[in-house]
């Protein structure tokens, strides 16, 4: 299967009270089901997201014909979206009013093993998936 990926990153206010809501608003069952929703109709297959301190790492794997800007305007706009970004600010060291690609950074490639070519962040990753 081939896809995009693009990586992604923000900064939570340096608070562990706030940290462990904001993991608890993202555990299992916990994302309200018009955001995955909007995300998947948006072309975005999977997504995860790592924490280290208040630092989080999101990998982001997209259809492959995936083009980030206009998605994330066309996901801006899905049911609850604004609402979710809003109720979110209170962890992150952002604006109430910031839409989601406003928060979440693109982070460039600088290795891949094995890598053969170069991908600027906007572009993402092409990626194949396949099993032996």
């Amino acid at each position: 299967m081939k896809y995009k990926r693009y990586c992604k990153t923000l900064k939570l206010e340096d608070n562990s009270e706030l940290i462990k809501k904001y993991k608890k608003a993202h555990g299992i069952g916990q994302i309200w089901p018009e955001i995955s929703k909007g995300m998947k109709e948006v072309g975005i297959i999977d997504m995860e997201i790592y924490i280290h301190g208040n630092t989080l790492f999101m990998i982001m794997d997209t259809v492959p014909g995936f083009e980030h800007e206009k998605a994330m305007k066309i996901l801006a706009t899905k049911p609850r979206q604004s609402e979710w970004e809003a109720h979110m600010s209170q962890f992150q060291k952002t604006s109430a009013n910031a839409s989601a690609d406003e928060k979440w950074q693109l982070m460039e490639r600088i290795f891949e093993l094995d890598q053969e070519k170069n991908y600027n962040a906007i572009e993402g990753q092409a990626k194949e998936f396949g099993i032996a």
